[in-house]
């Protein structure tokens, strides 16, 4: 069996084992009263072609904020239960209908008999690419997210569905989001409405994601580097000045304004609270278990 057969098999194990854990996940938490929802991982590698493999370390599940905590405690009060989940608390930045509005929107979609829950495919679409956007450009293998997200849409897909709900400004991300996956990964833009509009680039915009790619850091939590002073300075040196691109997105700005310093500052100020925070945490308890 030559190499590319090997690959191919193993890409389709790979998206198996992601449906499996999903399922375990699901199963996991509908025994505890808990209707989550799957974004990105299997639900995301399902649009990708059988011999492409998107790999994924953990599940992305969505909570009902109303339940988050719950939900939580009931993970963390059965450490046995054999599943990996990253918690997110709703959609929160990732986009502006409310979970209420998602939630009646999502589907349940068939693995093997067991359903799993996930957003419709327009709404799961805007939420990939703005996670791509928060993550700063740097990923460059998680751009083919929206490559196959376009090329494999479903027949059905309403692009009105999916750019119309948000604001003009959140639109813009989308449809540029779109226009990088052309730009870098020659994604076919023929018969998109909003063709035109992606093709038009802002230079900064590609410059950036072009500079990410290149110095290849991938960001990490400071709260997660404050154990090795070396990582903690990389780290700090990668945030300062802020990443253009995420702080746009944080800052809820336009990746056409004509300068990004002001959403720089603001997101600055704005990720520095939550390390502060912990900072001052762990100095305490430091100094108490000192005495």
């Amino acid at each position: 069996m030559s190499n590319i057969e090997n690959d191919a098999r193993w890409n389709v194990l790979q998206v198996k084992l992601q449906g499996l854990n999903a399922c375990k996940a699901f199963d996991f938490f509908r025994d505890g009263g808990f209707e989550p929802i799957l974004i990105k991982g299997y639900a995301a590698a399902i649009l990708y072609p059988s011999d492409i493999g998107r790999s994924s370390v953990d599940i992305d599940l969505c909570f009902d904020p109303a339940q988050f905590e719950n939900a939580k405690n009931f993970y963390q009060k059965n450490p046995n239960s054999g599943v990996n989940v990253d918690f997110h608390n709703g959609f929160r930045h990732l986009d502006a209908l409310s979970w209420e509005e998602l939630f009646a929107r999502s589907r349940l979609i068939d693995f093997e008999g067991k359903p799993i829950r996930v957003l419709c495919p327009e709404d799961h679409f805007r939420v990939l690419s703005v996670h791509w956007l928060t993550d700063g450009g740097e990923n460059k293998g998680r751009l083919w997210d929206i490559y196959y997200g376009v090329v494999n849409r479903p027949t059905d897909f309403d692009w009105d569905k999916c750019l119309h709900v948000v604001s003009d400004r959140r639109r813009q991300w989308i449809i540029y989001t779109i226009g990088l996956a052309h730009h870098f990964l020659d994604l076919d833009l023929r018969g998109l409405p909003f063709e035109q509009q992606a093709k038009e680039l802002p230079k900064w915009l590609i410059r950036e994601v072009k500079r990410q790619w290149d110095l290849n850091i991938p960001i990490v939590p400071l709260s997660a580097t404050l154990d090795d002073r070396e990582k903690f300075w990389k780290q700090l040196k990668k945030r300062i000045p802020p990443n253009p691109i995420h702080a746009t997105i944080a800052m809820e700005g336009s990746l056409d304004a004509k300068t990004r310093f002001h959403y720089q500052i603001g997101n600055f100020f704005q990720r520095l609270r939550p390390v502060w925070k912990e900072l001052t945490r762990r100095m305490y308890h430091q100094i108490v278990g000192n005495r």
